[in-house]
């Protein structure tokens, strides 16, 4: 399973998504999508979960949950917006961390890309594409590409889209 991972569009979607993602079997959004037509744009294109995030209005927020957990190919995801990172998550999200921490740990909302293992969750998978849209403090669009197979998870990318201006 090919899976695109990206987050905090905030309206603005590059058409070089497309070409980066044309191989993906699944679109993951981490919140923050900004406007109906970037959501109805990436689920006309393939199949698509995502989160809503804290700039999203009522029309996103009825499509999507603030929270996604489901299982992929043996693993269990959970796809949040403002989660925080390792070791510093979100106070409502600990927890629950603490309590059944997932495989993968899926969040937005910073602009920051990052990629890492928490040891303290039993080498939980932190994910957090940074932001592909052009609203925010971060200087270079990113989102991220990789494959699960097997409850494994290899051919991580990154992607640069370009400056955010």
């Amino acid at each position: 399973m090919k899976i695109g991972l990206l987050s905090d569009t905030h309206g603005y979607l590059d058409e070089r998504i497309f070409y980066y993602l044309e191989d993906c079997d699944e679109i993951w959004h981490a919140g923050d999508v900004g406007s109906l037509e970037v959501l109805e744009k990436l689920e006309q294109f393939k199949p698509t979960k995502g989160v809503f995030g804290n700039i999203d209005g009522q029309n996103i927020r009825i499509r999507w949950p603030e929270n996604q957990r489901f299982s992929c190919q043996g693993l269990d995801i959970w796809i949040t917006h403002i989660g925080g990172r390792p070791p510093k998550y979100n106070p409502k999200i600990l927890a629950q961390l603490k309590q059944n921490p997932p495989n993968v740990f899926v969040c937005g909302h910073s602009h920051i890309l990052q990629v890492s293992k928490d040891p303290n969750f039993h080498q939980m998978l932190f994910l957090n594409p940074g932001a592909a849209g052009k609203q925010g403090f971060h200087r270079v669009r990113t989102i991220l590409r990789f494959e699960i197979n097997s409850g494994d998870i290899s051919n991580l990318q990154a992607i640069e889209l370009g400056k955010r201006s």
